[in-house]
């Protein structure tokens, strides 16, 4: 029930986001907004629950439920061959750059924040 929950969640909000369709000198950012997006919650929510041995119940409903319906790499991997299929070598390489370097700082992010309001160093 958990899981299912979060699932439907997070993939109201993927859609939400990626309905709008947003590009920024012809690079897609919508996907890149929710992964970035997911991998904050991830970090937050993963770190609170190890933290504070919340029940294994929110990592199904926000780890794996929410964030993982929320974030995308299919369509990442497709949008970026699409940017390979027109020629945009250099805008592909740098979707790909954005999107897995900004997820891994987000998910940094995230664990930093819960600490640092923790008051762990």
């Amino acid at each position: 029930m958990y899981l299912a929950v979060g699932a439907v969640l997070g993939a109201f909000l993927r859609y939400k986001i990626t309905s709008e369709n947003l590009f920024f000198n012809s690079l897609p950012i919508s996907v890149l907004i929710v992964n970035i997006l997911g991998s904050l919650v991830l970090g937050l929510s993963s770190t609170a629950i190890a933290r504070f041995g919340f029940d294994a119940h929110y990592t199904l409903l926000i780890g794996i439920g929410f964030c993982g319906a929320l974030t995308t790499m299919s369509s990442f991997a497709y949008e970026t061959v699409g940017l390979i299929d027109v020629g945009s070598l250099v805008l592909a390489m740098f979707d790909i750059l954005l999107n897995v370097g900004a997820s891994i700082t987000a998910v940094f992010a995230g664990r930093a924040i819960v600490l640092v309001l923790l008051g762990v160093k």
